[in-house]
């Protein structure tokens, strides 16, 4: 016989039939593979004798068969087989044994070789098994068998829905060519046990020495940390050289411990807290820490693990882990992504329902955010805090979401470790090939409540006693290796007391010498040794300036296209009225400035990386940062053509995602100290959407983690009649959350000021998150200009005087900020008031008395001040201003607002009803009606 025995198809029905004619004169004229086959379906005359069953697709109407040939017939089972094959490829996950607790689950009926039409009889005929797992013939009891070792043992697998044909391939040959099990060594097997060991005995150990202690116990879930194990040996041998790490805070003490490496003596001495006074309104709880180290493998390869800080928000920490994984790589080159990896651990209810897991599974293929595939991992407890599956999720599996991607889903019984081993070795390995996601939901329980001190029984009784039930996943391991032989009971008791013996010595250090002086957890690193946190008084002000020559000619190449380049004809305005600043025919408009504030930074050396919604174009069709040929689409960037040896700039457009982008850049900036890295926003007004990457990270990071960060908000802010949703940052939440110089929050007037304030950051060795409150008609606004020489010297100045007006003339001062200033201005020139003063503060927080006392100093005593502001009272600057500098300013001066009304919504939808607002503003500025 031929050495592959092809099946029956639509293209070799004819040379099948040819065989069958030889058959039927002188069956020893084929060959036996193939007189076997012909002689199930033929008695040796032309009628064939298949099986009939209801609903078989040979049943006639009459319940008797019409002769047909043998091939034709073959071709009709093997058809049925596929049918049942390709069953249980789809839906053979849902009989998978995958509940560690043994609850059933309906079998789905389309698995059972009867919903196709064969009897028990069948299970010894022949059929080609070529599509599975490489086999050439085999019974079809066998081919079942095959399937429900590969699909419904301990792992169940969801692929089917990936739309490539390779990739699905290449996963049915790895899962179906080895049954979905791997072969493991002695020395694996122990190491596994090791690592399981390690997970209990840390967990008990808490649990016996800290009665009550809220740990976040990863009971019942230890096969967690072999997992992890697994993954970072299989990772440095596909070439990683660094993992990030993001979980939230169950079974985080357990892996700060065993994979971390954390000494268990300081996690202990943060049980015991004997250094109260130390961190006073600082810090955070111990299971929300962070750690890194450096891993070497079992073949010594070198691997560094960061895990990340986090709060309690479940699933935030996600997109800034990848943010800080990309900075890592762009900074190494890294551009294929191939050299680090990002690893997240989740839980099950929190997957499912906390959208930013959407958000930063939606980056995972976008140019601007890839990492090279991130390693997922769901600890599936099967329960979120006393709320059950069916109460929290609409779909069958936590992981349901991850099917927007083109990627394996791995549901795996964690009281299998060797099951898991096979899922972190297929997983890598469909990482490394495909460069995609993949997720591994592992299937365990929670043995306590939500916390140490919860009583789980109130809401979950069966559950819970179905639990009690259960021994540890290493009690059931080691009773699997003793049945084998590989272990002996001697053996593992050994590996058990000496994990004890090193807890209880480092636990006896702890009580016996005490704590060591506080200290506060970094990520740092060197990275970051040349950078300053704390006060802004520790970080002198630098010259800002650049030479007018630099900007000129950098201002032409921004003002260039290439040869044959097509812009769009109002982009060819565009670029000639920059070639016209250049000749000083034009002032400077902001879109100019911020170009050049750019370039100049890359030109020094410094990345910088700009991404948001539309900000390529920028929202208000200002920036244009990138051009595209009008007759190609080709696109052009002059930022990326400056100079050959400057730094990358990159700007890219963002999803429509606020939290997940905002985080993802906050992450990058974490670990690219020396570059400036900016999100924007559309509009000021949606920044809320990502309230808690601001609350949560940028804005408390430094006070609970000790961790810097440069990144700058760009948030377009002004009322301008555009409605509640078009006119507001909301200033005043930023302003509520700073204290201890945690940020600045900005809101520069002129184009030279936003360009020295983006200079600063990074020229600067002071980091510190920046919310920028940026225009949105000052764009284009005459006035709001600037020339060469205000970008040549100097720095961002906190506070613009008003140099206009005769100190001893006047007789009230305006403070304000931003586009009111403008309209000010405007309204005083109509007034022919020569005697008010309007000085625009531009540096809102932090802003040091100095400052404030140098900007009044000309000023007689008793003069009015007012702080005049566009937003209603209970927003904007003014009770923040109002807390900071009481009514007497300084003692010297009486201080009042000037404001909108009170109200639950910043700005009115009435384009009318602003104007008339906007007019009584004015009025009550340059008090024509006292109120």
């Amino acid at each position: 016989m031929p050495e592959n025995l092809d099946l029956p198809n639509q293209s070799n029905l004819p040379y099948v039939e040819e065989l069958y004619e030889e058959y039927l004169s002188d069956p020893n004229a084929v060959e036996p593979r193939w007189r076997d086959y012909f002689r199930q379906f033929s008695n040796g005359s032309r009628t064939i004798r298949p099986s009939f069953q209801p609903g078989s697709i040979f049943h006639g109407g009459n319940g008797v068969s019409a002769p047909v040939s043998s091939a034709k017939t073959a071709e009709a089972l093997q058809d049925r087989l596929d049918q049942l094959v390709r069953a249980y490829r789809v839906r053979g996950h849902m009989a998978a044994l995958l509940d560690p607790l043994g609850r059933p689950r309906p079998e789905p009926l389309e698995l059972a070789p009867s919903f196709y039409g064969f009897t028990e009889a069948d299970m010894s005929r022949l059929f080609s098994a070529r599509t599975i797992g490489g086999l050439d013939v085999c019974a079809l009891g066998e081919i079942v068998q095959r399937l429900r070792n590969t699909y419904c043992r301990s792992i169940g697998v969801q692929f089917m829905h990936i739309d490539e044909f390779d990739v699905r391939t290449w996963l049915q040959e790895r899962m179906e060519g080895s049954q979905n099990r791997c072969t493991l060594t002695r020395d694996q097997q122990t190491r596994i046990l090791t690592r399981l060991t390690d997970a209990v005995m840390f967990e008990e150990f808490l649990q016996t020495k800290y009665v009550g202690a809220k740990s976040f116990s990863l009971e019942g879930g230890e096969s967690l940390i072999p997992l992890l194990d697994m993954a970072i040996e299989d990772a440095a041998e596909h070439g990683i050289e660094e993992i990030v790490i993001g979980m939230a805070h169950r079974g985080r003490l357990n892996v700060l411990a065993n994979i971390l490496g954390k000494s268990p003596r300081k996690i202990f001495e943060e049980f015991e807290d004997k250094n109260a006074e130390a961190n006073l309104g600082r810090g955070d709880v111990k299971y929300h820490l962070g750690y890194h180290r450096d891993w070497t493998t079992a073949n010594g390869k070198s691997i560094h693990l960061a895990l990340c800080f986090n709060p309690s928000h479940l699933e935030y920490v996600n997109p800034v882990a990848l943010g800080r994984l990309r900075a890592k790589q762009d900074r190494a080159k890294d551009y294929e992504r191939r050299q680090g990896m990002c690893l997240l651990i989740h839980g099950d209810a929190a997957f499912a329902g906390e959208g930013i897991v959407q958000e930063t599974l939606n980056l995972s293929e976008l140019s601007g955010y890839r990492t090279g595939g991130t390693l997922h991992v769901i600890v599936n407890n099967q329960i979120g805090f006393t709320t059950d599956p069916q109460d929290s999720r609409s779909s069958i599996y936590a992981s349901g979401l991850a099917k927007m991607l083109q990627i394996p889903l791995l549901h795996v019984n964690g009281e299998d470790p060797e099951a898991v081993a096979q899922c972190v070795r297929l997983a890598l390995d469909f990482r490394a090939k495909f460069q995609r996601d993949v997720v591994i939901d592992m299937y365990c329980f929670r043995r306590r409540g939500h916390n140490e001190g919860d009583e789980p029984s109130f809401t979950q009784p069966m559950l819970y006693k179905a639990i009690r039930e259960r021994k540890p996943v290493r009690e059931s391991y080691l009773d699997h290796l003793l049945t084998l032989g590989d272990m002996t009971r001697e053996e593992a008791e050994q590996i058990k007391d000496s994990r004890k013996a090193h807890l209880e010595e480092e636990l006896q250090i702890v009580r016996t010498e005490g704590a060591v002086a506080a200290s506060r957890p970094s990520l740092l690193g060197k990275l970051w040794a040349k950078y300053l946190g704390g006060h802004e008084t520790k970080a002198p002000d630098v010259d800002t300036g650049a030479p007018i020559d630099l900007l000129k000619k950098t201002l032409t190449t921004l003002a260039s296209v290439p040869d044959g380049f097509t812009p769009h004809r109002t982009m060819l305005r565009f670029l000639e009225n920059r070639n016209k600043m250049v000749a000083g025919e034009e002032p400077l408009d902001w879109s100019a400035a911020e170009a050049l504030a750019l370039a100049t930074i890359a030109l020094g050396g410094v990345r910088v990386r700009l991404s948001g919604q539309d900000s390529e174009r920028g929202t208000f069709s200002h920036r244009h940062a990138v051009l595209h040929d009008f007759e190609t689409g080709a696109r052009h960037m002059a930022l990326e053509h400056l100079s050959p040896d400057q730094a990358p700039v990159d700007i890219f457009n963002s999803p429509l995602s606020e939290a997940g982008v905002l985080g993802f850049e906050y992450g990058f900036s974490v670990a690219y100290p020396d570059g400036l890295v900016m999100w924007e926003a559309q509009f000021g007004d949606f920044a809320n959407v990502a309230q808690v990457i601001i609350d949560q990270f940028i804005a408390s990071a430094e006070d609970k983690w000790h961790s810097l960060s440069g990144l700058v908000m760009l948030l377009p802010h002004g009322f301008e009649g555009q409605g509640p949703e078009h006119s507001s940052a909301r200033i005043e939440r930023f302003l509520q959350l700073s204290a201890e110089d945690n940020i600045i929050v900005c809101q520069p007037t002129t184009p030279a000021q936003m360009f020295h304030l983006l200079r600063r950051q990074v020229l600067r060795k002071w980091r510190k998150p920046l919310v920028v409150m940026t225009p949105k008609s000052l764009l284009r606004n005459k006035h709001c200009v600037s020339t060469f020489e205000d970008l040549t010297k100097g720095t961002f100045q906190r506070i613009l005087p008003d140099p206009s007006v005769s100190p001893d003339k006047t007789s009230r001062v305006l403070l304000c900020s931003g586009k009111i200033y403008y309209d000010l201005v405007e309204a005083r020139a109509e007034r022919k008031r020569d005697d008010v003063a309007i000085i625009r503060v531009e540096q809102i927080y932090p802003l040091h008395r100095d400052f404030v006392e140098a900007a009044l100093k000309p000023y007689k005593d008793d003069t009015p001040v007012f702080w005049v502001q566009d937003e209603p009272e209970n927003m904007g600057p003014w009770h923040h201003l109002l807390v900071k500098w009481g009514r007497r300013l300084l003692g010297r001066f009486p201080l009042n607002g000037i404001y909108r009304r009170a109200s639950a919504s910043p700005a009115t939808g009435s384009a009318g009803a602003h104007k008339l607002e906007q007019a009584m503003l004015m009025r009550h500025a340059f008090g024509d009606t006292e109120s």
